[in-house]
């Protein structure tokens, strides 16, 4: 499993772990799920593409992670505006996924 090996792999694995911890207990369960899934679907894509067998299945996976990315960054930005997370955690996990946002779109072009 190379894919853990991968500092954006980690990365996004631990942005996951922190949005569960923080909307574990948000009643808006519709917003919850929407905002997990999205948080997930980046690691997960990540592995998935490292696990294929060909560089044109990798880069797709890559392609679906950083989109997860900008699904993620817009629901971090709408919890922060509904009240559900601080500013400060809103704006830490902002500037981390759009970190790996970035290099993910380095890794496609590699």
């Amino acid at each position: 499993m190379e894919y853990r090996k991968l500092h954006i792999w980690k990365e996004s694995f631990q942005i996951a772990v922190i949005v569960h911890r923080l909307f574990v207990s948000c009643k808006d369960f519709g917003f919850k799920d929407q905002i997990s899934r999205s948080s997930v679907s980046v690691p997960s894509n990540i592995a998935e593409g490292e696990e294929r067998e060909t560089r044109k299945e990798s880069v797709r996976f890559l392609y679906y992670a950083k989109g997860s990315c900008g699904e993620l960054v817009t629901q971090l930005l709408l919890a922060k505006e509904f009240g559900y997370i601080g500013q400060g955690e809103a704006d830490e996990l902002v500037v981390r996924a759009n970190l790996v946002s970035r290099k993910i779109a380095s890794l496609i072009k590699f």
